[in-house]
């Protein structure tokens, strides 16, 4: 078993070693993303039913509840089995990808679009009105209430949004999954 420098040791086989480090950062990340989204929406749901918004920092932010039975925009209300369908696959993918990544980067990136998955997915699995229907509980809404100029989102939706554009800054500096720079050897 020879490595070279920088390199991953390899096993017996030839292969580099499973990247421990980054699917446990994943993991992390995950998980702890995923308990804040779940106690937010907790809380929310226990102290904002049947209360005006509330107004924070100066106007700013508002938080209000609001049970969204659709995507973004309360767009498609009607197929809440096929976001929940779609959460399911988001969720597989990153699971399976998970094994193959040695960036620090990327994981961090996959773990919130990981938990912003599950989050809104545990909604649609366990709220009303029923399984794979549930509706997603939206709070923070931005610059006015009643998604007067944005729309009502959650923490599972900032962290998939958050997660996405690392993602997507990390390949537009050329940075890969497996901690490679694109054009480099």
């Amino acid at each position: 078993m020879s490595t070279e420098q920088g390199s991953q040791p390899e096993t017996e086989t030839g292969q580099a070693t499973p990247p421990r480090r980054r699917v446990l950062l994943l993991a992390c990340v995950a998980v702890v993303a995923l308990a804040l989204d779940i106690v937010s929406k907790l809380i929310v749901v226990s102290t904002l039913t049947d209360h005006a918004p509330v107004r924070i920092l100066g106007g700013a932010v508002y938080l209000q509840l609001v049970r969204n039975a659709g995507a973004a925009f309360s767009m498609a209300t009607g197929l809440t089995w096929v976001f929940a369908l779609v959460a399911i696959a988001v969720a597989g993918a990153v699971i399976w990808f998970a094994g193959r990544l040695r960036s620090i980067g990327w994981a961090i990136g996959l773990g919130l679009v990981l938990a912003g998955a599950l989050g809104n997915l545990v909604d649609r699995l366990f709220r009303a009105p029923g399984p794979l229907r549930g509706h997603v509980i939206d709070f923070i809404s931005v610059f006015g209430p009643n998604a007067q100029y944005f729309p009502v989102f959650n923490l599972a939706d900032s962290c998939i949004t958050v997660g996405g554009a690392l993602i997507v800054l990390l390949s537009l500096l050329g940075i890969e999954y497996d901690g490679t720079r694109r054009g480099r050897k």
